[in-house]
């Protein structure tokens, strides 16, 4: 009904959906067979595609038919990067898929003043044994252990809190250097990005997230600081740190290892890790991919 109103007041030549939630697509599918319109599907996450598809085989079933039946009308759909639009292709008859990554507010583009201790942030979800620090607390410890790291050592984690992570806290005896914050405002988490040495991205070890940017990677480039990813598949986000050269994407304990050692020992040298991230960082602005954006509508409106 607000859709039809809206249409009685002005003209439209494109309508624009993205989920989640899906909802978004079904009122959209509505809309194009009510109205006429082009119509553009954005999935910032896959729908029945999606490795994290929280429900079972059987709802996945029907979901999955309801998806193809929805898309069905649509003219052009969109998703966060090729390997996903691959997947988003092979379901829906090759329809035309375009790649439009997530991105930064580039006003964000600013420095502050950095912690004065070595300072480790991670801002987000965790999930154990998926996105979970383990690996370079293991690492920490053992550098601490071997007297290569000193007690300027500072671990931090904004997001919801999780027992588990206080429980291998304990187990590694970081209780002095790691500590989770708990939920906090999204200016306060900004700020720890742009003062921290070091931004932590923690990926799953699935082959299914080489198509997938964690949530805050982009928000990671407009704080300028080194980024540590780590864990997951090669993929999406180590392409996006070569391109940019704003950080480094690790997977096993010993580059782990030599990584941190580097960063500490120049640290040490200068108070400060550097910063080596170039132009190529401004590809992932918003204004990129409203560009982008503007461009799949020419397509679809010609």
């Amino acid at each position: 009904a607000a859709l039809k109103e809206l249409f009685d007041q002005e003209e439209f030549q494109a309508l624009l959906s993205t989920s989640p939630p899906v909802i978004t697509h079904l009122i959209a599918a509505k809309a194009r067979e009510e109205f006429n319109i082009p119509w553009i599907a954005d999935f910032r996450d896959l729908w029945t595609e999606n490795h994290y598809y929280p429900y079972d085989r059987i709802r996945k079933l029907f979901d999955r038919r309801l998806e193809i039946k929805t898309i069905a009308q649509v003219q052009a759909m969109v998703t966060v990067s090729e390997p996903l639009s691959e997947a988003m292709r092979s379901l829906h008859d090759d329809k035309p898929v375009f790649s439009i990554p997530n991105g930064f507010d580039p006003d964000e583009l600013k420095q502050n003043e950095l912690h004065e201790k070595f300072s480790i942030t991670y801002t987000g979800q965790l999930y154990e044994g998926k996105r979970d620090p383990e690996l370079l607390f293991k690492v920490i410890w053992a550098l601490l252990a071997d007297g290569i790291l000193g007690d300027d050592v500072l671990i931090s984690f904004y997001g919801n809190k999780a027992y588990w992570v206080d429980d291998l806290i304990k187990k590694y005896h970081l209780e002095n250097i790691a500590t989770q914050f708990g939920r906090v405002e999204r200016a306060k988490a900004i700020e720890e990005q742009r003062s921290s040495q070091i931004l932590l991205s923690l990926n799953w070890d699935n082959p299914k997230e080489e198509g997938v940017y964690t949530g805050k990677i982009f928000e990671y480039l407009a704080a300028q600081r080194p980024i540590l990813a780590l864990g997951g598949p090669p993929g999406v986000v180590s392409e996006l740190l070569t391109e940019t050269n704003a950080g480094i994407h690790v997977r096993k304990e010993e580059e782990l290892r030599n990584v941190i050692s580097s960063w500490y020992e120049e640290y040490q040298d200068q108070g400060f890790v550097s910063y080596h991230g170039n132009d190529q960082i401004h590809n992932y602005s918003h204004l990129k991919m409203a560009e982008r954006f503007a461009g799949v509508l020419n397509e679809v409106t010609q």
